[in-house]
């Protein structure tokens, strides 16, 4: 695409792509301490935590693809992750501050989504 201009929602979209898989990487593998203890909070077992990790690291790998189905998979992936997420938050009554990145990451993929 070299000398060509790329439309504003190609630009924008990659650049949530991006967003999304840093955000996921950043949660679980920086901060996977934090994930952890919430996992332990909310009584999930340890086994279900990792594969929420394996799944949603999939997915934002996924969601990074040049292939339209791809992306999409790894869209609905986080979607129906971030529902989970969001569920689990509704369910402690937990504030919404605590909501706040699963309600993101949830947009975002969707948004994704419907424009990739």
């Amino acid at each position: 695409m070299r000398g060509k201009i790329m439309p504003e929602s190609i630009i924008t979209m990659s650049a949530l792509k991006i967003i999304v898989l840093t955000s996921i990487v950043f949660v679980w593998f920086v901060r996977y301490d934090n994930i952890v203890q919430e996992f332990k909070h909310y009584n999930y077992p340890h086994w279900l935590r990792d594969l929420v990790g394996i799944l949603k690291v999939s997915f934002a790998v996924m969601l990074q693809s040049d292939t339209v189905h791809l992306a999409q998979v790894g869209c609905i992936g986080i979607a129906i992750l971030m529902s989970a997420a969001l569920l689990t938050h509704l369910k402690l009554k937990n504030h919404f501050g605590k909501m706040l990145p699963s309600l993101t990451l949830f947009s975002c993929s969707l948004l994704i989504f419907f424009n990739v």
